[in-house]
């Protein structure tokens, strides 16, 4: 490295170490909690991780869960077709479950993660299509709707998930009562 990539190195060294606070505050909240270490993952991977806790937590409650036949839904929960979207919860206090599509599943699963408590909707497609796929975008521009997000308050959310669930006692009172 010549002189000048080393000045430029350590210039930005020294910048990240003055940003370096604002971020150690924000995983502050975390220290201590269980799920602490689902902060330290990529978010490639937490889609993934999402997927895993469902399934897990289902099969302790004892709900008959199975895999997908297709890609189009992630597992099978109660002999239903389920898509499952995970957020931990942002600095803002909001949870964002992203990449919300019409595909070919029942039920959307939302689980959300906070430093030491979780928060968990079970919403019909219908009710997605009714508030969310088409209404909230993700992108923008021409094909703007293929994506959604769906962007939720804990403390405060919209009054057309209150038979979602919000906890995940209530979630998986929800899960239990469907059948086919």
């Amino acid at each position: 490295m010549d002189d000048k990539n080393i000045k430029d190195f350590k210039l930005l060294a020294t910048a990240a170490n003055y940003i370096k606070a604002e971020f150690e505050d924000l995983s502050k909240n975390w220290r201590g909690s269980p799920f602490e270490w689902v902060k330290t993952i990529p978010s490639g991977s937490k889609g993934k991780l999402g997927k895993l806790l469902v399934y897990q937590w289902c099969a302790l409650k004892g709900l008959p869960v199975g895999r997908s036949p297709d890609s189009d839904a992630d597992m099978m929960i109660n002999e239903h077709r389920v898509e499952i979207k995970f957020s931990t919860l942002w600095q803002s206090g909001i949870y964002k479950f992203q990449q919300i599509r019409d595909q070919n599943y029942e039920y959307a699963v939302c689980l959300g993660i906070s430093p030491h408590e979780a928060h968990c909707w079970v919403i019909s497609k219908e009710i997605l299509r009714n508030n969310v796929i088409g209404h909230l975008g993700q992108h923008t521009g021409a094909s703007g709707q293929e994506t959604a997000w769906l962007t939720i308050n804990p403390l405060d959310p919209p009054l057309w998930l209150s038979d979602c669930g919000g906890t995940l006692t209530s979630a998986y009172d929800v899960l239990k009562k469907l059948s086919k």
